[in-house]
């Protein structure tokens, strides 16, 4: 009796330590973070190693190494491929034991890695991807869309253009989920400011030649060439249109998607005049102006943060906000990502506003014009505002929402 008495007693201790191990275990303060995105081509100077400054920014600055977490972040490269991504993301959930994935831009690799983060119950922090899919139909508990998407470009430049008398557009679209987003909702914004979409040519995604493309917007006659693609498609496009004296011949290209670093390398001789909507630009006020200083000493090339790094910084921190309020990692992707919409944001780049339940960032989107080379005063001086767009115009209404978790 006394033996089966020990025994039980015994048996109940190494129960009580399995249960105080596996309460350890289930919140402790160990976290990777997985910086995917295209280190290599079309994408890589918006995104590419500087997000990955950006991140290890965003771990610096939230305190957590000082109070005693581990945090690690690694990177991939995603070749613009689904696949590629896919697979990454996996190995680094399964066997790495990622929690989040950060940047993402192409909307193709961001909504299959979407999928699966669902699946494994991690969670994707979306700063480079565009596609507004994200937050509406293949919206996730375990997913956020940081700093813009197809809707707010469309809003933005599509409804200013049309509204100044840019009536009548032709579309160069690269061909996939994001070229197809940023024409649907562009074309849906023109027509419905009263414009008329003439017509489109779809182009393979990377390619260097755009001569038969432009040639056909440019026999379309409309007023306004929408460039629905972005990176270094983009700056082709806008070289060769130049070749071509599509603009000096009475046609406006509207650059739907312009980075910061897309105008870098077009210099303002030839980017100068452009129109375009982003929700970040380093110069806007002395808290952006000191992390971009910050950011640039890093970077390679000394570069100015692009829109999508800038959300790389934001996400992160946030993220980690919601981990300390937590008291630790759970590794629960939907319990984190539920953290994070229910404690407000606050950061030196976007400023205040609430994370939606769709997923969705709150922020103010801006409508830019590229200064004249004289206009410009010191290096990166490349902006000027032309006006702010509220919150609220720059995301799709939820009452207009398609996102299963949205209640109406």
């Amino acid at each position: 009796m006394k033996k089966s008495l020990a025994w039980r007693s015994a048996a109940l201790f190494v129960f009580a330590g399995l249960g105080i191990a596996t309460s350890a275990l289930a919140a402790d303060k160990v976290v990777k973070i997985g910086v995917l995105n295209d280190m290599s081509s079309l994408y890589a100077d918006i995104g590419g190693p500087n997000s990955v400054v950006a991140a290890k920014m965003a771990v610096e600055d939230s305190g957590l190494p000082a109070k005693g977490w581990k945090i690690e972040v690694v990177s991939g490269d995603h070749q613009n491929k689904p696949d590629v991504g896919v697979a990454i993301a996996r190995q680094w959930i399964d066997n790495d034991k990622v929690d989040v994935i950060a940047d993402t831009p192409n909307s193709g690799v961001a909504l299959a890695v979407s999928n699966l983060v669902k699946e494994k119950n991690a969670i994707l922090l979306n700063s480079g991807a565009a596609t507004a899919d994200l937050t509406g139909k293949a919206c996730s508990p375990n997913t956020i869309s940081y700093t813009y998407d197809t809707y707010m470009l469309a809003n933005g430049t599509g409804k200013a253009l049309t509204k100044a008398g840019g009536d009548s557009w032709f579309f160069l679209t690269a061909d996939y989920a994001f070229g197809h987003a940023l024409e649907r909702d562009t074309s849906a914004v023109v027509t419905a400011n009263g414009g008329k979409v003439l017509g489109d040519v779809k182009h393979p995604l990377n390619t260097s030649d755009f001569s038969s493309f432009l040639l056909q917007a440019q026999s379309s006659k409309a007023k306004v060439i929408g460039l629905a693609n972005a990176g270094g498609d983009t700056d082709n496009a806008i070289k060769q249109a130049a070749e071509f004296g599509i603009v000096s011949g009475g046609q406006k290209l509207a650059a739907l998607l312009l980075f910061i670093n897309d105008v870098h390398a077009l210099g303002l001789k030839v980017a100068q005049g452009l129109t375009f909507t982003e929700s970040f630009y380093w110069d806007m006020n002395d808290q952006t102006r000191a992390w971009s200083k910050r950011f640039a000493a890093k970077a390679s090339k000394n570069a100015m943060p692009s829109m999508t790094q800038a959300g790389v910084y934001a996400g992160i921190l946030h993220y980690l906000k919601a981990l300390e309020a937590l008291g630790g990692n759970p590794h629960d992707g939907a319990k984190v990502v539920a953290k994070m919409k229910e404690i407000p944001t606050d950061d030196p780049l976007f400023g205040k506003g609430p994370l939606r339940m769709d997923g969705r960032r709150l922020i103010p989107a801006y409508l830019f014009e590229v200064k004249k080379p004289e206009e410009s005063k010191y290096p990166w001086d490349y902006y000027k505002l032309i006006a702010t767009i509220p919150p609220e115009d720059a995301a799709k209404p939820l009452k207009d929402s398609e996102c299963p978790l949205v209640k109406k």
